[in-house]
């Protein structure tokens, strides 16, 4: 009887040592975590810069815990990365599972707290100036990102996530100071389509911004003057302005029925609506062409 349970023992604890390593093998995988920017389209801001010191990500059972692989701070210039174009912040191992919120912590000065010499975070303009770029809640609380991604174990997701400038930066009422406040989302890449095309018959002397709405979600009322420290137009999923070659582009948007609203604007001003395109189907890994004709909206 002895022996047959030594026999026994030394055929399962193999078997039990391969499974636990197996399980520890399988239980961890990859995201690769990029950022974008849709643009910015008043105030003659050439450049939207921020310096992310430190990511984090949010379990339910542990709250937010930090990326220990990534390498910064590191400062970018987020109205280079439009149209499409983004840049990978890491590639970081964590556990298999489904996750919806990310943390950027950023170099920026807190409301109240004076002007630093050399912020973080900060705003250039046309005629080369600079200002700082506050976050109201302070460098403290970070910079929160919104949007489902599932790692996969054993696998790798990428994962991008759209700061939206024009609906980040906005001013204070009385201080006339600008602020950082949070409106960022994360989207599959791998689910990811866009819609893209041209825009003819431009009004002379005016510019043009397409915005993408879930279908049915645009109310008119969007239109209407904001209130203070917020941004016209604030349901839109993503937006472009027109270039010198009539072209626009809605890059990282998630599969699905969107209708675009297509607005005149006067030196980075809100003029009106000119119309809306609606019922275009974006589908994952796909361009969507939509040619936009002012005359006919």
């Amino acid at each position: 009887m002895k022996k047959f349970f030594v026999t026994v023992a030394a055929v399962i604890l193999p078997l039990i040592m391969f499974t636990a390593c197996e399980k520890d093998n399988g239980t961890t995988g990859t995201l690769k975590l990029s950022i974008t920017d849709a643009p910015i389209d008043s105030d003659g801001i050439t450049g939207v810069f921020i310096t992310v010191t430190e990511v984090q990500y949010h379990t339910d059972e542990s709250g937010w815990k930090v990326f220990e692989d990534y390498e910064g701070p590191r400062s970018f210039n987020l109205l280079d990365l439009q149209r499409g174009e983004s840049e990978l912040l890491g590639s970081f191992e964590m556990e298999a599972g489904t996750y919806t919120q990310i943390r950027f912590m950023l170099d920026a000065p807190a409301m109240g707290m004076g002007q630093h010499a050399n912020p973080g975070c900060y705003l250039e303009f046309k005629d080369g100036t600079t200002q700082n770029l506050f976050v109201p809640s302070g460098a403290q609380t970070g910079y929160k990102a919104v949007g489902k991604f599932t790692v996969p174990m054993n696998g790798e997701v990428e994962v991008t996530a759209d700061f939206d400038v024009r609906k980040s930066v906005v001013k204070a009422g009385a201080s006339g100071k600008y602020l950082l406040k949070p409106t960022i989302r994360l989207v599959v890449d791998n689910q990811a389509g866009q819609i893209a095309g041209g825009v003819s018959n431009i009004p002379e002397g005016k510019d043009v911004v397409v915005y993408s709405y879930k279908e049915g979600t645009y109310d008119a009322s969007e239109a209407d003057d904001p209130d203070v420290e917020e941004t016209r137009f604030p349901n839109a999923v993503s937006s472009d302005m027109v270039d010198g070659e009539g072209a626009y582009h809605l890059a990282y948007l998630a599969p699905g029925t969107y209708d675009l609203v297509v607005v005149a604007t006067v030196d980075g001003e809100f003029e009106e609506v000119l119309g809306i395109v609606e019922d275009i189907l974006v589908e994952s890994k796909k361009t969507t062409s939509v040619q936009i004709d002012i005359e006919e909206l």
